[in-house]
């Protein structure tokens, strides 16, 4: 850490960008890695809630990509987020961005070790760009209502990452609530902005209230903002582990075009942390070097962690129902109602209830017990049922399956694949499988075999043989997938080639 970096953390935070003649751009920083258990049965491990369209007609991720569309200000705005998302969400997550035309640069976590190590990949990643850049760093599935209102803060806590402190977006609470990290307030600096005393875990009901009351916490956002060197800085002199895997496994990293891959046993070696532990709880401590401070955003943010927050964020109805699908409420008053799976779901009498129906799971909660589906999420882990990790439609590279029945020893999948899209070349030591097309055209790799099957037509793959399935067509490839065999598990896949690097 270079002694400069010491004396800009150390600046006048009262006099931010007085005599400051540099504009540095600002890069937007997406976090993509959380599960989202609170949100379940819609969020899964596998695809979290991140990917879903929880609120509108976009997905959480692809409204956050295009939260700094229309900034305004004197700070030039990098056109390409970064995203740091774990290597099982690489694909929707690239999908998604291209969806709405955005070009990502997406740095996959090898495995998931919290905020401060993913943020400092993010920041190494625009160092190696040539440029000290401010770092807008934004959670991946929150919901900002007032983006002008969300432009303003993020331009006043700019100008203090330029001076060299990092400054954090706090929300002043309007109601009491134990979903949220506090942030206790210092004294002010100038314009509503405060320096940080302390941050808060998510504290117990009887203490959030007391927080609200007193008027000196501010709900915790997660959005940071800081300069990439001087983020580095703090988290080489606080969390000098993180710093030195991050360091060495960006150093390792894989790159292409589409994403950048940190060498997995460096990444390995740092301990797991987030941004408040590693360093935002340590602002403000004689021995730190370095300044903080808390700028107010009032932009009708939430941070979506519960159903209970999804219910207050949507538009409702007379009766204070809100509803996504297909969805009837008869008699009912502040109901939340979610039809995942396509099939009526019908609230008759209901009263502050959450509801939510997916292809294979059914949640009922009262609403002022939504916090305590992380523990039944934990409890469906513990007894290895498939309904914590996946849905039964599973997406993948090449398009999706969907699991529509299974007994002992067999199992049933739509399969679709993509125009121009292929299954890697595998084997598999404990299934069979057969194959019927349904619609499309299936090129089908079979040992030293390879042939066509149009619709109707079929084929059989022996267990231990390699097979690949393609789409050479231009509409979408449907089969119907029988296995059968002594274990059908996914892992059960030897893969000797695939395009999209999951060899290994």
């Amino acid at each position: 850490m270079s002694k400069a970096t010491l004396v800009a953390g150390e600046a006048d935070i009262s006099s931010y960008g007085s005599a400051q003649v540099d504009y540095p751009p600002l890069v937007q920083v997406i976090l993509a890695g959380g599960s989202g258990t609170r949100l379940w049965p819609v969020s899964r491990e596998q695809f979290p809630k991140q990917l879903i369209d929880v609120i509108g007609n976009q997905t959480l991720l692809q409204a956050t990509m295009g939260r700094m569309a229309g900034f305004n200000s004197t700070w030039d705005v990098a056109a390409d987020p970064v995203v740091v998302c774990g290597a099982e969400h690489y694909f929707a997550t690239y999908e998604q961005a291209r969806e709405i035309g955005v070009n990502a640069r997406i740095v996959v976590e090898p495995a998931r070790r919290d905020t401060a190590p993913a943020l400092t990949l993010a920041a190494l990643a625009t160092c190696a760009d040539g440029q000290d850049a401010i770092l807008v760093v934004m959670p991946a599935d929150h919901v900002i209502a007032d983006l002008n209102a969300l432009h303003h803060a993020i331009d006043i806590a700019a100008r203090y990452a330029q001076s060299g402190s990092i400054a954090t977006l706090g929300v002043p609470p309007d109601h009491v609530d134990t979903g949220f990290g506090y942030i206790r307030l210092g004294s002010e600096v100038q314009g509503g902005v405060r320096r940080i005393e302390r941050f808060v875990e998510k504290p117990a009901t009887e203490l959030a209230a007391q927080y609200v009351e007193s008027g000196q916490y501010w709900w915790n956002s997660g959005m940071f903002v800081v300069r990439s060197s001087v983020w580095l800085a703090m988290i080489e002199r606080l969390a000098p582990q993180i710093h030195a895997a991050c360091v060495q496994a960006y150093g390792g990293a894989r790159k292409t075009d589409e994403c950048v891959v940190p060498d997995a046993p460096e990444f390995l070696r740092s301990p797991s942390d987030s941004i408040d532990y590693a360093v935002m709880e340590q602002i403000g401590k004689p021995d730190v070097p370095f300044a903080g401070v808390v700028v107010p955003l009032v932009a009708g943010w939430s941070d979506l962690g519960s159903w209970d927050a999804v219910w207050q964020a949507m538009e409702k109805d007379e009766c204070g129902n809100a509803s996504n699908g297909r969805v009837l409420f008869e008699g009912a008053t502040a109901t939340y109602a979610r039809s995942q799976g396509g099939r009526l779901l019908a609230c008759v009498g209901t009263s502050n209830l959450i509801v939510i129906e997916t292809d294979d799971a059914v949640l009922v909660a009262d609403r002022s017990h939504v916090q305590d589906i992380k523990g039944l999420v934990s409890r469906i882990k513990r007894e290895k049922s498939p309904e914590a990790d996946a849905h039964r439609k599973v997406r993948r590279p090449w398009g999706f399956y969907d699991s529509i029945d299974h007994g002992d020893r067999f199992q049933v999948k739509r399969i679709v694949v993509m125009p121009g899209a292929r299954l890697s070349l595998q084997m598999h030591h404990h299934r069979a499988e057969h194959w019927v097309v349904v619609s499309g055209t299936a090129l089908v790799t079979r040992g030293e075999d390879q042939f066509l099957l149009g619709e109707n037509e079929s084929t059989y793959i022996p267990l231990g043989i390699r097979h690949r399935l393609e789409n050479p067509g231009r509409v979408p490839l449907q089969i119907i997938e029988v296995q059968s065999g002594t274990y059908l598990g996914e892992d059960d896949i030897v893969r000797f080639d695939d395009k999209y690097g999951r060899c290994g």
